[in-house]
């Protein structure tokens, strides 16, 4: 069974906009793909005896993952070290749904996201279709 680790923001987003793509993303990814979830930890934002875990627990859930799939909705550092640290470092493949065209997106997240699609449902359309049992 495939891995797909979820990436995108979360810090500076309201934790219920953090939560809500990721639990839609899980259902329609259904049973056939096992998820990795960064929002299972509960850690806090911007306390320096949670950074180095918050960072650490995201690149080995990246490692483990076999695709990564990012919400790029907004710039996130963050999520654009996952994708840069899966793409550049690891080869995964990573696909992204964004609600920018793609003029207006930033050329590292053109550049490292293997394929940008517009909505989380093509996204997960396209998974299941190139990486689906």
């Amino acid at each position: 069974m495939k891995k797909i680790y979820l990436s995108g923001p979360i810090m500076d987003e309201h934790s219920g906009t953090a939560r809500e793509w990721r639990n839609a993303a899980k259902t329609l990814l259904g049973s056939e793909f096992k998820t990795l979830d960064p929002m299972r930890r509960k850690f806090v934002d911007r306390q320096v005896d949670s950074a180095n875990e918050i960072v650490e627990f995201d690149l080995q859930d990246v490692r483990d993952a076999d695709i990564i799939l990012v919400n790029y909705n907004k710039a996130s550092i963050g999520t654009s070290m996952e994708v840069f640290y899966a793409s550049y470092n690891l080869g995964k493949f990573v696909v992204a749904f964004s609600p920018f065209e793609y003029r207006d997106c930033s050329p590292w997240m053109a550049r490292f996201c293997t394929k940008i699609l517009p909505t989380l449902e093509d996204a997960v359309s396209y998974i299941k279709a190139n990486f689906g049992e």
